[in-house]
């Protein structure tokens, strides 16, 4: 039990210094291998568990900004990957996974919070504002949309149509922000949305249209807290994701039935919404504030692609010929624009000779 408390001690104050740090100039080091100057910080004796801690925060406060953005967003979404997995896992209807899911998760999220920030998470939460406020909500009113979505539709189709959000954000910046779209973001959104509609083709009963309508929608709302996390970029908005939370399991609340739930689906919910959701989103939060957006979308694919293969392995689950077509030409556009995008900021910041 000691051994335990001491690694789950390590853990937090581990993420303490990754999350809390300020951020650390671009051009601190340079070329591909510039990580390696680290090598001689790390390889220094340690002395005693101060020392330790020191080196630890020495390490990260050195780490480039987008190593540290690597690094943060990367694991993020490594831990999201078996989201749809774990949905599946549950033997609840879409109400009850739902509560479940968002109360636990906004308990997790405020409790990893309060270890992390300490006397300062009332601060952090005041902090977001009305814009944080209302992303909350939006994020909220997403998780009842992918709930919906993959209980109603296969988990390759709700991720593939989520996977959609960074166009969808494009779009909505165009018409709010008034950002210019590039041309190749134009074409990429008419080769999803064929994508989209071979997608769609593979069930055009009325159940999978609701799912398949319901992926849709969290993807907008996804594009729109994008939006919203771009314009206050200063602001930390993970205590919205908290809000989030409590916002979908009070929608889920009404018709929902908390106490069906059985023993062998407690450990599968607590997984769910104590650590999986808060860490991932939490990490999720952060990371694209160090990372170029194009390459954030880049790394979020890997969803797409993970979280299906997690399905079909452990459960069986085909998407279908429509799902894997559609799926492979809405990734392969969101992958060349990112790619094309991210190719085009670093020309851009590359000093002249």
């Amino acid at each position: 039990m000691r051994n335990a408390s001491k690694t789950c001690t390590t853990f937090i104050s581990l993420l303490r210094d990754l999350l809390t740090l300020k951020r650390a100039p671009v051009t601190q080091f340079s070329g591909p291998w510039r990580i390696l100057r680290l090598i001689p910080s790390l390889a220094a004796p340690i002395k005693s568990r101060s020392s330790l801690a020191g080196s630890r925060r020495a390490l990260f406060s050195h780490l480039p900004t987008h190593v540290k953005g690597l690094l943060i967003t990367g694991f993020g979404v490594l831990v999201m990957t078996p989201d749809g997995l774990l949905v599946r896992l549950v033997d609840a209807d879409e109400w009850t996974l739902l509560f479940w899911r968002g109360l636990l998760s906004g308990i997790g999220l405020t409790i990893g919070l309060a270890l992390i920030y300490r006397g300062k998470t009332w601060a952090l939460i005041r902090q977001i504002g009305w814009a944080g406020l209302v992303t909350g909500i939006i994020f909220g009113v997403g998780t009842c949309a992918f709930i919906m979505g993959i209980t109603h539709t296969s988990v390759a189709n709700t991720l593939f149509l989520v996977s959609t959000s960074p166009l969808f954000a494009a779009v909505f910046a165009w018409l709010v922000l008034r950002e210019p779209v590039a041309l190749r973001t134009w074409l990429a959104i008419a080769v999803t949305i064929l994508g989209i509609g071979i997608i769609v083709s593979g069930g055009l009963d009325w159940g999978s249209m609701i799912g398949n309508l319901a992926a849709l929608a969290a993807a907008m709302t996804l594009a729109v807290n994008f939006c919203t996390m771009r314009h206050y970029q200063n602001r930390n908005m993970v205590p919205a994701m908290g809000i989030g939370g409590f916002v979908a399991a009070l929608i889920a609340l009404p018709l929902a039935a908390p106490l069906s739930v059985g023993e062998s689906d407690i450990g599968v919910l607590a997984l769910m919404g104590l650590v999986m959701v808060p860490l991932s989103f939490g990490l999720l939060f952060v990371g694209p504030r160090y990372l170029p957006a194009p390459e954030v979308g880049l790394m979020m694919l890997l969803e797409a692609v993970l979280g299906p293969f997690w399905v079909w392995w452990a459960l069986g689950e085909d998407p279908g010929t429509a799902a894997i077509v559609g799926g492979a030409i809405v990734l392969g556009a969101l992958a060349m624009n990112a790619w094309l995008a991210l190719r085009d900021e670093r020309r851009q910041t590359r000093p002249s000779p």
